[in-house]
């Protein structure tokens, strides 16, 4: 791949996350604060550091609260915290819940409770919160909820469905942090990291209506097969429903988004435009297998760019992964080296894959690749040195596969997350 095409992905990249930065977006939303009230601030997920951080000098800059008007606790995941004044700040597990997120959830909790009518409640919400706020049902213990994360994880299910299955086994997602606020005035503002952008869906809906139910949960566990503790099987049998459209809960609570999926492409086809491409949208709530997306937007790309215009193909949403071999990698890592294989030889076409939060799957850490970046010589690079791109494929080893060409993005933590991004670029012109 040429230096300028891999410097124009990276552009598109690098567009797509920082109109999702909280220091970007959140500013706007931010209210006034309450007459003689407080604002309680509990921030939850990867943006919750960035999030937290940024309502805080806002308060401080623009209206002068200190300590006395201003409190709160935000939690997320390990290496992605800031430096705040006020609201406390702690790393806790991702994508598989730990001690730490145990103990800031119940603080989470002890300060929604103790919120008045004159306080204001704000709640700052992104990807990654369903892990770092852990407040297991009765008698769910945090091994348990550990256990089933990584089946969860393992078995195929959409994010939908792994957090249908939370929500009915927490004791604050699901409208239930609402329901321990009320009845203080609540918003929650919020960045998308799921498809189609449902507030049900964005960290388990913590602060808003579930719309989803203990026969839904029960009916993911049965359609992956998952193997449930007694104790998990008698909180779906027996636990008490989430609150739903209509409960009182919700009198006084606002929901509104911050940043989307959507927002984030735009920017990046405005950046490939600058960078003289035709920007193609492709969705941005696509979910599914992430090889046979792959092997799909490859073939609509090139159908697609007959024309002969120098056409970039922009997509989002968020892509799984089955694991059956036992190598390292994630859902972006594995769209990428799917992708390598069907656009092996295209002389023209180029693409990148990467999760915007920084980190794709992988050992959990901070550190871990973001995706990769490929075109049609990856392929014939990769089996020049004796490797077998479909090999790796299989194995589910997209991570040792990229590393060994040096074609891994690693931008680091970037604070934010709206999720996968996507894009095909078709150039017969140059």
């Amino acid at each position: 791949m040429t230096d300028r095409k891999r410097d124009h992905l990276m552009r598109m990249f690098e567009a797509a996350v920082d109109a999702a930065r909280p220091e970007n977006c959140l500013p706007p939303h931010l209210p006034a604060p309450p007459e003689g009230g407080r604002v309680v601030v509990l921030a939850a997920g990867k943006a919750a550091g960035a999030m937290a951080k940024t309502a805080e000098d806002f308060y401080r800059d623009q209206y002068g609260l200190g300590s006395d008007r201003l409190t709160g606790i935000a939690v997320a995941r390990h290496g992605y915290g800031q430096p705040t004044s006020i609201v406390g700040m702690v790393e806790a597990g991702h994508p598989v819940p730990d001690r730490a997120g145990i103990e800031a959830t119940e603080k989470t909790l002890r300060l929604a409770a103790e919120a008045g009518p004159d306080d204001l409640v704000l709640v700052l919400l992104s990807g990654g919160g369903s892990a770092n706020w852990i407040a297991p049902a009765d008698g769910v213990t945090l091994d348990e909820k550990q256990v089933l994360t990584r089946q969860c994880l393992r078995s195929g299910a959409t994010i939908s469905q792994i957090n249908t299955l939370r929500k009915h086994l927490s004791r604050i997602k699901g409208g239930r942090l609402a329901r321990a606020v009320a009845p203080a005035r609540l918003l929650t503002l919020a960045i998308s990291d799921v498809p189609g952008d449902d507030p049900d869906v964005i960290a388990s809906g913590p602060t808003v209506p579930d719309t989803s139910t203990l026969a839904d949960a029960r009916a993911v566990v049965e359609r992956f097969r998952l193997d449930l503790p007694a104790s998990v099987r008698r909180a779906l049998d027996e636990g008490e429903e989430t609150p739903k459209p209509g409960d009182p809960a919700f009198a006084n609570a606002v929901f509104e988004l911050v940043a989307t999926p959507a927002l984030s492409l735009a920017a990046a086809a405005k950046a490939a435009q600058a960078l003289g491409y035709r920007p193609a949208q492709l969705g941005d709530a696509l979910e599914g297998e992430a090889r046979a997306l792959a092997a799909e937007q490859v073939a609509h790309a090139l159908a697609a760019a007959e024309d002969g215009a120098a056409t970039v193909f922009l997509s989002g949403g968020e892509v799984t992964v089955t694991i059956r071999g036992d190598g390292r990698g994630g859902p972006n890592q594995e769209y990428a080296l799917g992708a390598a294989i069907a656009m092996d030889g295209e002389r023209n076409m180029a693409g990148l894959a990467a999760d915007t939060d920084g980190t794709d799957g992988g050992t959990g850490l901070a550190t871990d690749p973001a995706g990769a970046i490929f075109d049609g010589r990856t392929a014939g690079r990769a089996r020049d040195l004796g490797l077998d791109p479909q090999g790796f494929l299989d194995a589910n080893d997209s991570t040792d596969f990229f590393a060994r060409l040096g074609d891994l993005v690693e931008p680091g933590p970037t604070y934010t997350n709206v999720n996968d991004f996507r894009a095909l670029i078709v150039d017969r012109t140059r």
